[in-house]
């Protein structure tokens, strides 16, 4: 077999990988949550608190989904129909209740089907959506590149997950997209993009009608 059909043979499999549906607890917020971003949580709702412990025990994920009508608090809210897997990173319970987490984005997803459970919490029927493979930052987005490094230098390195790639287009688009003032929806717009060109020419043209590159 030759190593271009071997290939194709892999990335088919990787695919159908990717389209087996699996069953995740979500967490609807007012935020949108990135591939490799850093989100931390207080968690209080006993909904929560039993989906946070469950995945802490069993060291399994959970989804975090755009809100589209509701609260992040009481009757289970609309959301959108894609989101971002989530790892427990770290954990603490300050007080009795209360447990402060941090987590850490590491793959989208899509809901096809959802339940909500006696407790509130809901429970979707979802497939992975396959990540974005690394790309070169074009040379015409390094301004791109040179403001985020600033604005993580102000922030504290410390925010970010590890490691920093700020040759890489996909990671530079998303972090741009997480830490701008965007609307909600533009950046759930950037979550569903699959183009991180287009991804990073969008912000480019933002920042440079914002005045912040030159």
């Amino acid at each position: 077999m030759s190593l271009d059909i071997k290939q194709r043979v892999f990335d088919f499999l990787n695919q159908a990988k990717h389209l087996e549906p699996f069953e995740i607890p979500v967490f609807p917020l007012k935020t949108v949550l990135f591939p490799g971003g850093k989100l931390p949580l207080k968690v209080f709702e006993p909904r929560y608190m039993d989906m946070v412990s469950a995945c802490i025990r069993d060291s399994k994920p959970f989804g975090i989904c755009l809100i589209l009508d509701g609260e992040e608090t009481g009757k289970p809210a609309q959301h959108v129909t894609t989101g971002c897997l989530s790892e427990i990173k770290e954990w603490d319970m300050p007080q009795l209740g209360v447990l402060n987490i941090q987590a850490l984005g590491i793959q989208r997803f899509h809901i096809e089907d959802k339940r909500i459970e006696s407790n509130g919490l809901i429970m979707a029927r979802a497939v992975h959506i396959a990540p974005e493979p690394p790309h070169p930052l074009p040379p015409n987005h390094q301004a791109c590149a040179t403001l985020l490094h600033r604005l993580i230098e102000h922030l504290g390195v410390e925010r970010f997950a590890p490691t920093l790639n700020y040759e890489d287009a996909v990671w530079v688009s998303y972090r741009l997209a997480e830490l701008l003032p965007l609307k909600l929806s533009a950046r759930q717009n950037m979550l569903e993009m699959n183009d991180s060109q287009v991804r990073i020419e969008i912000l480019h043209s933002f920042l440079t009608q914002q005045g912040l590159l030159d």
